[in-house]
């Protein structure tokens, strides 16, 4: 049996976790594949299957983000666990090669991660976005290993995590069980993967970056299926970090003028015709609004009413 295993929520995964399962087949280290299914109707199960994955099978109703990791954990026969999403796909044969590697790097690693790269048809604002981010989490190139002095872990903010020190995600990660037994995911509806990654740097783990280890992962949303996405992320975010997004009106312009200056400059020095750039820059700046509108809401949804959240809520939770 081997040593690793790759795990992987679905529900509906369709098209994409065809292409997901098809390269994880062709990956230069053999790994034990294991599905959480809740209640697919598109023949996901069978999907999986056909391609040597275990299968287990919830109802909805059993469903969270962290719960399920949770499960798929217990489930693993791996003494490491890589999770993907049903729509993150491993960008070439040796994704899980590289993603293994950040375990190497420091005796005490409990989480690594990789980064997203945009689809072939995804918009500029989405691909830039994408980009940028984590091009700034290691601008060398170079893998990145995150931890906590002992005082930090006793004394740090936990707000003071909220950026590129405590990011981390599950859509593209690896998990040490032998870690995950002692710092399990919290059983929450989302944000799981944030507060894996405070609990683990709170234990005295370290946390890997390896910017080598890409999947394809990237959504186009219309203008309200992203704030509803923005709303569900800063709403974890309070939930965790205990952020609430500031709503001070000359912050939230010298934001927005600070990112769409940043991106004019890049698509300057990128040779973008003008035109090209000036949709763009449209586009960038309806993306930057609808997210901030997203942040403001999401971070105060335990002001709003229960029916208001839950339509607000991209996964209809209230």
């Amino acid at each position: 049996m081997p040593d690793v295993t790759v795990a992987i929520p679905v529900r509906d995964g369709g098209a994409l976790l065809q292409c997901t399962l098809e390269a994880l087949s062709m990956q230069t280290v053999a790994h034990e594949l294991l599905v959480c299914d809740s209640h697919s109707s598109d023949g996901s199960p069978e999907r999986a299957r056909a391609h040597g994955a275990r299968v287990i099978e919830i109802g909805p109703e059993h469903f969270t983000h962290g719960g399920a990791r949770n499960l798929l954990m217990r489930e693993a026969h791996g003494a490491r666990v890589a999770f993907l999403t049903q729509d993150a796909e491993p960008a070439d044969e040796r994704w899980l090669e590289r993603l293994l590697g950040g375990f190497e790097l420091v005796a005490d690693v409990g989480v690594v991660y990789g980064p997203y790269l945009p689809r072939p048809d995804a918009s500029p604002a989405v691909r830039m976005e994408l980009e940028r981010w984590f091009a700034s989490l290691a601008p060398d190139g170079a893998p990145r290993v995150d931890r906590l002095g002992e005082d930090e872990r006793r004394d740090l903010p936990v707000a003071a995590l909220i950026g590129a020190r405590g990011f981390f995600t599950d859509a593209n990660a690896c998990v040490a069980r032998a870690a995950w037994e002692k710092v399990p995911f919290r059983e929450i509806p989302y944000a799981e993967d944030r507060a894996l990654a405070l609990d683990m740097l709170r234990a005295g783990y370290a946390k890997a970056f390896m910017p080598q280890a890409a999947v394809l992962h990237s959504h186009d949303y219309t203008p309200g299926e992203y704030l509803r996405r923005c709303f569900d992320e800063w709403r974890g975010l309070r939930e965790v970090y205990g952020w609430r997004e500031p709503a001070d009106p000359r912050r939230l312009l010298r934001t927005l003028r600070g990112e769409l200056g940043a991106a004019r400059r890049e698509l300057i020095a990128s040779g973008v015709p003008a035109g090209e750039r000036r949709a763009t820059i449209a586009a960038l700046s309806c993306h930057q609004v609808v997210r901030l509108a997203g942040a403001l809401l999401g971070s105060r949804a335990g002001l709003l009413p229960k029916g208001v959240r839950r339509r607000l809520s991209l996964e209809g939770r209230d």
